[in-house]
């Protein structure tokens, strides 16, 4: 008989104590709410889990591979696919080839490149896939380091890179890489030159490394304020290319989207920094091995569109992600 009434004594203590701690943790939930920063992650932790698994059913349709960095500027927060298999860049290497003559002009050394050196065009410089280059008059025509990398940029134009390559040093081209850690981004040989690409010298990165390459410029890191704002003014010169190719007609004249494309056979690729309003992000995006190209550039618009739908809604959007336009009378 003692024993039981012993047993309920202590049970009914404990129903006490369980009580008095429910009572407190409600009373100290009530005074301490979750921070608004809590939930803005986690709303916007959704959003790249549906990025994420719209990508992987892009990955998932495509016959060929595919490597993905996508960085967000503003939060750092990434998505990675693949990012550190080595790709062929094809053209897409010219944005190393552009770093680096901005990186001499802003030296300006006497042995450094400057965009305001002449060149005099020379026909013994003219390779295939040089429609400006082609055009213009050999020993007569003559034209500076910044029209040679505009010719460059816009239109792919293979002589006028071949002439950077030759202005700046591919030496020097890998030596910058290899300062900002990027030891997988090589330029190994001159555009269409068909021997070393057979000979296995093949220009090439990683889809994290082109990536980190464009943040640590668009964070200062490379160049200064007015080169860094003058080489993503030289590479959002007009092109046709694979990232902007799905996005809205008025995204693609007001948002300003400094890339370049890359294109060889079973070679698919495209780089750059999409300047979204308040939410810049930068995208890398390298697909090998396709078996029909046109999907290889389709999948990069796809994927370009789906980063681009999210980003402009983070950009657009609220702490909370309420997004209110100029005539929103709502309450």
């Amino acid at each position: 008989m003692l024993e039981s009434t012993s047993h309920r004594g202590w049970f009914s203590m404990f129903l006490c104590i369980i009580c008095m701690s429910l009572s407190l943790a409600i009373y100290v939930g009530a005074e301490t709410p979750p921070a608004p920063q809590q939930n803005l992650n986690e709303k916007q932790a959704v959003l790249w889990e549906k990025l994420a698994t719209r990508i992987n059913e892009i990955d998932h349709n495509l016959d060929g591979v595919v490597g993905i960095a996508i960085l967000d500027l503003t939060s750092g927060h990434t998505f990675l696919l693949h990012a550190d298999d080595v790709f062929p860049q094809a053209s897409s290497i010219k944005i190393a080839v552009l770093a680096e003559l901005y990186h001499e002009a802003q030296k300006a050394g006497a042995s450094d490149a400057k965009l305001t050196d002449l060149y005099t065009v020379q026909s013994s410089d003219l390779v295939p896939d040089s429609d400006i280059m082609g055009g213009l008059t050999p020993g007569v025509t003559r034209i500076t380091n910044r029209d040679l990398a505009t010719m460059m940029v816009a239109v792919s134009d293979n002589s006028a890179t071949n002439v950077l390559i030759d202005r700046v040093g591919m030496k020097n081209v890998n030596e910058l890489m290899s300062s900002l850690g990027l030891t997988h981004t090589l330029l190994r040989r001159k555009m269409m030159d068909i021997q070393a690409a057979n000979e296995g010298r093949e220009n090439v990165s990683t889809p994290r490394e082109m990536m980190t390459l464009l943040e640590q410029i668009y964070e200062g890191k490379v160049l200064n304020k007015e080169m860094t704002e003058d080489f993503f003014k030289m590479l959002s010169t007009h092109k046709e290319s694979f990232m902007p190719r799905f996005l809205p007609n008025n995204v693609r004249i007001n948002v300003r989207i400094a890339n370049k494309p890359g294109e060889l056979e079973a070679v698919r690729n495209d780089s750059g920094v999409v300047f979204v309003p308040n939410r810049p992000y930068v995208i890398c995006v390298m697909t090998t091995y396709l078996r029909n190209e046109r999907d290889g550039e389709d999948a990069i618009s796809r994927i370009s569109e789906a980063a681009y739908q999210m980003f402009d809604r983070l950009g657009r959007g609220s702490e909370y992600g309420r997004v209110v336009s100029p005539n929103d009378s709502r309450p």
